[in-house]
């Protein structure tokens, strides 16, 4: 037999598992009264629906059960998907309820020292097919035209863009982002947990600002630093709008 009928065929691998990080709201639930989960819950979502639509969500139970109040979380998550978001997800639920999520093809998710409630902290959600601009470059990136409405920017480093930034787009940066113009769209820096990451912009009419998975959206913003140039970053946690 010859050397080369001898040689293995290289087969390679058809998939790979990878570490990540996705930041996703999680919902904490603290009444078991299903009408009003479902209006407020869709208040919520009118308030943002192109942010809110197709979502994923954790389910969070915890405090129901620390005050002992009994509640369906079949119901709760038919209530969640009939208005069309995606729970992937739920924590702090007792074995019963762990079960029959379980049976709904939802996972168990441990509960760590911080939450992200959906009324304060809004995640970014996966926006449907845009256009996709990855900027993945460790040094600072510097972008001189407009982010059009649906065009998504990713930067490694910090993120400058010296033009406006539309509606409907989202800017990612694991470092500072710098806005030398109007932001609106969603921004999001220190998207891989560098919580003194900040976001810097000469006009804020953002739909969405984040910092490390610290969210607010545009009803939360005090109208006062509304078209104002300001910067935004964390202090204990907590999510700071300052006029510069």
């Amino acid at each position: 037999m010859s050397r080369d009928a001898q040689k293995t065929p290289y087969n390679p691998p058809a998939l790979e598992f990878k570490s990540s990080t996705f930041s996703v709201p999680v919902l904490v639930i603290s009444s078991n009264d299903l009408i009003i989960i479902e209006q407020q819950l869709q208040a919520k979502i009118l308030l943002a629906p192109e942010f809110f639509k197709n979502s994923p969500l954790v389910l969070d139970v915890q405090e129901l059960n620390k005050q002992n109040i009994e509640v369906d979380v079949a119901s709760v998550i038919e209530v969640v998907r009939r208005l069309g978001l995606l729970p992937i997800g739920i924590r702090g639920g007792d074995v019963q309820q762990n079960e029959k999520a379980i049976a709904l093809g939802i996972p168990l998710h441990s509960i760590h020292t911080s939450s992200t409630t959906i009324d304060s902290k809004k995640p970014k959600t996966p926006t449907p097919e845009p256009e996709t601009k990855d900027l993945l470059q460790t040094g600072t990136t510097v972008i001189t035209q407009p982010i059009r409405s649906g065009q998504r920017v990713y930067a490694a480093g910090d993120l400058v863009i010296i033009a406006q930034v539309s509606p409907g787009t989202e800017i990612l940066a694991e470092g500072n982002i710098h806005v030398y113009g109007t932001l609106r769209g969603r921004a999001l820096a220190g998207v891989q947990g560098n919580a003194d990451a900040r976001i810097f912009c000469t006009d804020l009419q953002a739909e969405l600002i984040s910092i490390a998975g610290n969210y607010k959206i545009s009803e939360d913003l005090n109208p006062n630093i509304r078209n104002t140039p300001v910067q935004i970053y964390l202090d204990k946690q907590t999510l700071v709008i300052k006029e510069i």
